[in-house]
């Protein structure tokens, strides 16, 4: 599929021809993936603000395309006309930018390195982007691009025109950089240091580049200025080199092998071995192979190609991160180059994941689908607690300063209530204690800003100088309850959990009864005067009083009764879908969030911000499931696609793919920590979930349709089933779920007493 052919046209037909071929055999899960889905995004307006990530599962390096400047969040735009390089990266997210990068660029003509003057034209239908692999044409240049990553290096193949002039860019990035040239080995090392925070003094990012072909001709870079036969290396600021190969004939092939470590060189050349003696093909079978493992844990049986297209897209994304930062050291071993305090440890260590988003699903279905791996991301927890003395809420790659809350209290919660295993889980329960009551010396957003008020008053003032203080409050509450459920599971005292079982009702503390809803509150115990429930305000983080105050996870019984009951409740839901969705633009100054909501015209619901994405599951607590159901199935329907502007807001690191993978299959987690998945309405005819343990989720849809989304009937290994929700533990025995769709809601259907899902106001 990549042999070499002294014909461009040639290798290009055949390739072209061997992709229709692979696509008219029957596809397999990694072929529906589109990794273009939500890149047509830009500062304004997030439709996913992702990029196609040309990685491994959970891989420790990502490549992509750059279309942006050096430094620029948004690294690949669809919309964009060029590519100026190929880049190494290890971004989350635009807003937390990027560490670990570096680029290399294959250009003709003059050995320029210029990132606009390098840049070239390319179209996406000359570009093909897999999640194993990635081609594209650079016009410009008559070169054809091609990648394929493992997990901590790359194979790198550039088809040039009939030239003299055939060089490759190697690009390490400004705000500190080192680059070496190896001629006799046809080598570069190099490192650079440009982060966005969250590292240690001593970070560096050691790369090395192993060409096949002589280099003919080699120049550093300083700063932009080209250095000719001035040295081999050079440490400055803004660190290149630009390598040249003469007499090539067209279509002639140029193969760099690339590897990168946050350790030391050595280290780089030992994960070089992952492709060192392996071909363009070779990598990229085995990448195909490894995605098709990963996303084969769901088959679906659907005639909808488009909806089978957004199902693997959003798995593919709900499979990047936390992404292993673990290397394998010359001895064999498991090894990790802290981003806490900077030294080289033994063992796992995961990063690049903001707990504030992925504590809601995406941590739920790694435990689901994934367990094994997520026993391994929970013995990098008690690495980062021991390395750091805090848990992280938002890492990348060490602690940084974003989002609230203390959800490493939930992923760490539900982890051991799902069963997982293998590390070390009373570490984990001091872990979670001390964030607690304990909030990081250089950043507030890691451990619990302002617990001292909240433990003393049962909530964070809004006149105490603490920013977002309700919707800290509420988080606090549902990760009190999380502590509370994790140090049950562990058989701990009551001496030790009894007051996480208090605090965990604190979010009673805001509800204002005068306009059912959360509101902040001052230090002497009145609320805050001139409230209004659509402004996006200080007291609330990203969203306003309708996108938080159902932000009561673990007891929606709790919170219905404050409103009056289930009618009350359910009209409180209702009316989130009413207010017109131009309410509280003007509140604040605008941002992307705010603009997403508006122009989806859904009410107040805000399906591209996490706070509310569990808001529709909320009426199986009030006996209104068939609501639910159709909420949902219009959520998935309208706000999800597999094109380039396939997500209503930002992806964040899986979360949003993950909302979609489990409202497909029919359930949700709700409350992480609780055992159960809430129902919904399912997406497709047939699924087979393949557990790590051997056993199967078969699920079954009779008559779904766009137009049949209401659950007429559901039978749960044969016997009729009426509750609301299915226990974890069940389904981890082995089930078969056979739902009967209608285009008519069953009004009768799961509104009796004990068909109510999980609520700690029953449990105590």
């Amino acid at each position: 599929m990549y042999m070499k052919n002294n014909s461009f046209f040639l290798f290009a037909l055949v390739w072209m021809l061997s992709i229709q071929q692979v696509a008219a055999q029957s596809p397999e899960p990694v072929d529906y993936v589109s990794t273009l889905v939500g890149a047509l995004s830009k500062y304004e307006l997030s439709t996913g603000n992702t990029y196609p990530a040309i990685a491994r599962p959970w891989g420790m390096n990502f490549w992509t395309p750059q279309t942006g400047n050096m430094g620029d969040g948004w690294v690949y735009t669809y919309s964009a006309d060029k590519i100026k390089g190929f880049k190494q990266t290890h971004q989350p997210s635009p807003w937390n930018n990027d560490y670990g990068q570096f680029s290399l660029m294959p250009i003709t003509g003059k050995p320029v390195f210029d990132q606009d003057a390098r840049a070239s034209w390319f179209s996406h239908k000359a570009e093909i982007a897999k999640p194993y692999y990635y081609s594209v044409f650079l016009a410009d240049h008559g070169i054809t691009t091609e990648f394929s990553p493992s997990q901590r290096a790359v194979v790198f193949q550039f088809t040039f025109p009939e030239t003299d002039s055939a060089y490759v860019v190697i690009d390490a990035f400004d705000k500190g950089s080192f680059v070496k040239l190896i001629p006799e080995e046809n080598k570069i090392i190099g490192y650079n240091t440009r982060n966005s925070g969250g590292t240690p003094d001593n970070f560096k990012n050691y790369f090395v580049i192993e060409f096949d072909q002589p280099m003919d001709s080699y120049f550093l870079v300083d700063n932009g200025k080209l250095k000719a036969k001035e040295g081999l290396e050079i440490t400055t600021d803004h660190a290149g080199a630009i390598v040249g190969f003469k007499g090539l004939k067209r279509g002639q092939q140029v193969t760099a092998r690339v590897a990168s470590s946050f350790i030391s060189f050595e280290q780089a050349s030992l994960n070089l071995n992952e492709v060192r003696e392996k071909s363009l093909q070779q990598v990229a079978d085995e990448g195909r192979a490894a995605w098709n493992d990963v996303l084969g844990r769901v088959q679906i049986k659907d005639n909808n190609q488009e909806r089978l297209q957004t199902f693997y897209s959003c798995l593919y994304r709900s499979t990047l991160f936390p992404r292993d930062l673990s290397e394998i050291d010359a001895a064999g071993n498991r090894v990790h180059y802290s981003p806490y305090n900077g030294k080289v440890l033994p063992g796992e260590m995961f990063t690049d994941t903001g707990f504030w988003d992925t504590f809601r699903s995406l941590f739920p279905l790694l435990n689901l689908l994934y367990p094994s791996m997520n026993d391994r991301m929970q013995e990098g927890l008690v690495n980062a607690y021991k390395e750091s003395g805090f848990l992280p809420e938002w890492a990348s790659p060490g602690h940084r300063a974003s989002m609230i809350g203390n959800n490493s209290a939930s992923v760490v919660a539900d982890a051991y209530l799902t069963g997982r295993k293998g590390y070390d889980a009373m570490q984990l329960w001091e872990a979670v204690q001390w964030g607690a009551n304990n909030v990081h010396p250089k950043n507030t957003s890691t451990g619990r800003y302002g617990h001292e008020l909240y433990n003393s008053l049962g909530y964070i003032p809004a006149d105490a100088g603490i920013s977002q203080n309700a919707a800290r409050t509420l988080e606090y509450a549902y990760n009190d309850w999380c502590i509370y459920q994790f140090g049950k599971a562990l058989g701990r005292p009551d001496s030790e959990t009894k007051m996480y079982a208090q605090r965990a009702l604190n979010y009673k503390n805001l509800y204002d009864p005068t306009t059912k809803l959360m509101r902040g509150k001052n230090k002497d115990g009145t609320f805050i005067k001139n409230f209004d429930p659509s402004a996006w305000s200080g007291e609330f983080t990203e969203g306003n009083s309708w996108h938080w105050s159902f932000c009561v996870f673990h007891d929606p019984q709790g919170l219905i009764d404050l409103m009056g009951g289930d009618k009350a409740f359910t009209a409180m839901l209702d009316t989130v879908f009413v207010v017109p969705s131009e309410e509280g633009m003007k509140s604040r100054s605008m941002i992307h969030e705010m603009r997403e909501m508006q122009i989806m015209n859904m009410g107040q619901y805000a399906h591209g911000n996490q706070p509310i994405q569990h808001m529709p599951y909320l009426y199986n607590y009030s006996a209104a499931p068939w609501k639910t159901q159709a909420k949902v199935r219009e959520i998935m329907d309208k706000l999800y696609s597999a094109g380039p502007d396939g997500y209503c807001g930002d992806e964040d690191n899986g979360q949003t793919s993950a909302w979609y993978v489990f409202s497909s299959l029919g359930f949700y987690p709700v409350a992480p920590g609780s055992g159960e998945y809430i129902l919904g309405s399912p997406q497709f005819d047939e699924v087979t979930v393949k557990l790590e343990n051997g056993k199967k989720i078969v699920i079954t849809a009779e008559n779904q349709s766009k137009g049949n989304v209401y659950v007429d009937q559901l039978r749960f290994n044969g016997k009729k089933h009426t509750q609301n929700f299915l226990r974890i533990e069940d389904l981890y025995k082995g089930a078969k779920l056979n739902f009967s769709m209608s285009a008519n809601p069953n009004l009768s259907r799961g509104t009796a007493a004990a068909d109510r899902p999980y609520s700690f106001s029953r449990e105590r």
